[in-house]
């Protein structure tokens, strides 16, 4: 009963909906805790987080076992925040008289989608036919195997173009998380590749059979194989009875693999929670399927229940009216109406400017007398349909000498170096790896593919055994260092078998470069690569990353199915200055915030894309799109619209730009809620005309008489 009202006491700081979202179900005498099927809506800037963290506090201290907790959310980033805050909330209400309920490793089933099947898989290996050491693929590896097994097929020798590699992997993947068939994928969403379609299906019939000789899973295979092995009734009943509650963030975000996997788990829904905000569905392109979020409280009627958080903590009123007054336009969608406390504020902008030349100037400008009030540069944001929308901005901050990141650059584990170094160890790993070991192979001197070839069928015919190596002729640019490069394979997988620390075999300090890894690579990264300061910070960051991993199955693993964070991951230099401006497309920008916010190209073309508007399904994705734009406003927000496109591609005689519609969303309604200007240079007076004579001229009836 103490507990009880500490846990009360302790919600006080949530509001009404949060605190009935936290509190939903009951203490059982026979059991800790049990709750029917909830689903959270929580709008934008509402306190999600705060209140699925809560939700989970509530759980442990009412007695529910960590271990029977199973938190699935989108980036290991979001696992840790939510145990972070889990825990802080639990420290909390039991200080002082109760032992805390959390572990010391925190919540052990929290996690990604994807890294928990990556557990489950390796748990269930030898009921599902895989190995347990087997390796997954990042999507670079995937669309690698891709391109190998078209060119085996000789499907890029052909009289018409076939569709790239990565192309195939975006169509195979869409199939695999839409669970579409082929034609049907293509007729929607590849229409130029219908005609390949046998070709497709042949091609990837041999990538799964590529993919499973080598013992390697992608992305997509991660999940597909969790549900192959929850649809059979034994797992599924074996799995889903060791948690009590199954607690799912973004639940919009989930393509339909996943909402099926949720549903074996928990079939009738006992102690489902998911969170999150149709309105804030925007990742379709990912297969993420909004039905999931609309049709929850229907799958488990009558006793699914909705809460629907609305109360603002992030906005101005001001800001909120106009992102109401378009969300509402949207035909199917759970109500909400969000408000806040801080009435205050002005309205949102909606600035006209002349073209896409004044529209940077106008930006520049507004950010530079921000900067004069005091708002740092990296509290305000400009963001934009697509990546290209900002070129001419990015010359006017250049030419003005403002430094600005702009997500969406070459990620950290895209740069060539990086995925070196980690094939070393990815083979290693798993001499099965065929990726892996061509690209290894290939950065010997004289190592071309044919050779690769040849070394990699010496591995198989001596039974993956890396000392099966050592008979094979090197070329002769690379017959010298042969041997090395053999030990350190042999080395490298007697390590890990042998428990005596990976890390201390593979990773010394980079710039004592005592590695043996290290040693072996350093002169194949000065022969390939320039700019060695920057590649060697890299791969001393990795060294960094890799000591927090007690294996080195795990480090590749979590590493391949959630990235880090690095410099890599912005266009600009962050530490050219002490402030920065955020450059974001909207897709990227969700989940952050600013105090001022600028939304690029709100016309009709570009909101909604003009590729997005052939189905109604897409509009009111788009529509969502520019939803989540401008809720990432706290202060100030301006939507600017040009008046005008350039059009470079067009002939040299041709008109060179278009006119920009209004977009459709900005109806009359919604403009009524915003402030209108024109932001441009006054047209000069010079060289026109003017009437001399007061002289009326009746033309209309002239051309009337002309019929």
């Amino acid at each position: 009963m103490q507990a009880v009202a500490q846990v009360v006491d302790h919600l006080e700081m949530l509001n009404r909906a949060q605190r009935l979202a936290a509190e939903y179900g009951e203490a059982r005498a026979n059991a800790a805790f049990e709750s029917g099927p909830l689903l959270v809506i929580a709008g934008a800037g509402t306190g999600k987080t705060m209140t699925l963290a809560h939700r989970v506090a509530h759980l442990l201290i009412n007695g529910v076992s960590p271990e029977r907790i199973l938190l699935l959310t989108f980036t290991r980033r979001a696992s840790q925040e939510m145990t972070r805050r889990v825990e802080s909330i639990v420290r909390s209400a039991t200080k002082g008289s109760l032992s805390s309920p959390m572990p010391a490793g925190g919540l052990p089933w929290a996690g990604t989608f994807h890294s928990i099947a990556n557990r489950l898989l390796r748990r269930f290996a030898h009921n599902l036919g895989l190995d347990p050491g087997f390796s997954v693929l990042d999507r670079g590896d995937a669309a690698d195997i891709m391109d190998v097994v078209r060119h085996e097929l000789e499907l890029t020798r052909t009289a018409r173009r076939f569709p790239k590699k990565d192309t195939c992997l975006a169509i195979y993947s869409r199939c695999v998380n839409t669970q579409q068939p082929l034609p049907d994928v293509l007729t929607a969403t590849f229409p130029w590749c219908v005609d390949w379609t046998d070709e497709l299906s042949e091609l990837f019939r041999h990538y799964v059979l590529r993919k499973q000789q080598s013992q390697s899973l992608d992305y997509d295979d991660l999940l597909l194989y969790w549900q192959h092995l929850v649809a059979e009734q034994e797992f599924a009943d074996l799995i889903g009875s060791s948690f009590d509650h199954v607690l799912v963030d973004e639940y919009q975000d989930t393509n339909l693999v996943q909402a099926e996997i949720l549903n074996a788990l928990k079939p009738d829904g006992r102690g489902v929670t998911v969170v999150g905000d149709d309105a804030q569905s925007i990742y379709s392109f990912r297969a993420a399927e909004v039905e999931n979020i609309l049709g929850f409280p229907d799958q488990y009627m009558p006793s699914a229940q909705v809460i629907t958080l609305e109360q603002n903590y992030r906005s101005t009123q001001p800001i909120l009216d106009s992102a109401n007054c378009l969300i509402a336009e949207s035909e199917r969608q759970y109500r909400k109406n969000l408000f806040t406390e801080q009435q205050a504020g002005d309205k949102p902008q909606y600035v006209t400017v002349e073209d896409g030349d004044a529209e940077a100037e106008f930006v520049v400008e507004s950010i530079l007398e921000n900067r004069e009030r005091g708002l740092q540069l990296k509290d305000q944001a400009v963001l934009f349909r697509g990546s290209h929308h900002s070129d001419r901005l990015e010359l006017e901050l250049v030419r003005r000498n403002i430094p600005y990141v702009k997500y969406g650059g070459l990620k950290f584990l895209e740069a060539a170096h990086v995925k070196d170094l980690l094939s070393v160890l990815k083979w290693a790993e798993n001499p099965k790896n065929e990726v892996a070991a061509i690209r290894v192979l290939k950065l010997l001197p004289g190592m071309g593919p044919s050779n690769a070839a040849r070394c990699f069928e010496q591995l198989a015919a001596g039974d993956f055994l890396f000392s099966a190596l050592r008979n094979v002729r090197a070329p002769g640019a690379s017959s010298k260092e042969w041997p090395m490069f053999c030990d350190l394979l042999v080395s490298l997988s007697d390590a890990e078998a042998d428990g005596s620390g990976w890390q201390s075999q593979a990773w010394r300090a980079a710039r004592r470069q005592s590695s043996a890894t290290r040693r072996w690579y350093q002169p194949h990264l000065e022969r390939l690569y320039d700019g060695l300061d920057t590649r060697e910070a890299d791969l001393e960051q990795l060294e960094q990353i890799s000591g927090r991993y007690p294996t080195r199955e795990r480090f590749l693993t979590e590493l391949t199915l959630d990235p880090p964070s690095a410099a890599g991951d912005l266009a600009g230099d962050p530490l050219l200055d002490e402030d920065y401006l955020i450059l974001s497309t909207v897709h990227s920008a969700k989940g952050q915030e600013w105090e001022s916010v600028f939304i690029l190209n709100v016309s009709d073309g570009n909101f909604p894309s003009e590729f997005a508007t052939g189905k109604p399904e897409m509009i009111e994705e788009e529509r969502r799109l520019l939803y989540v734009a401008m809720t990432r406003a706290k202060q100030s927000l301006a939507l600017i619209a040009p008046l005008r496109y350039h059009v470079t591609q067009q002939r040299r005689d041709g008109d060179k730009h278009v006119f920009g519609a209004r977009s459709r969303f900005m109806t009359d309604t919604l403009m009524a809620t915003m402030a209108k200007r024109f932001a441009g240079r006054p047209e000069s007076n010079a060289g026109q005309l003017r009437a001399s004579s007061d002289r009326q001229i009746d033309v209309a009836s002239r051309m009337r008489a002309m019929w």
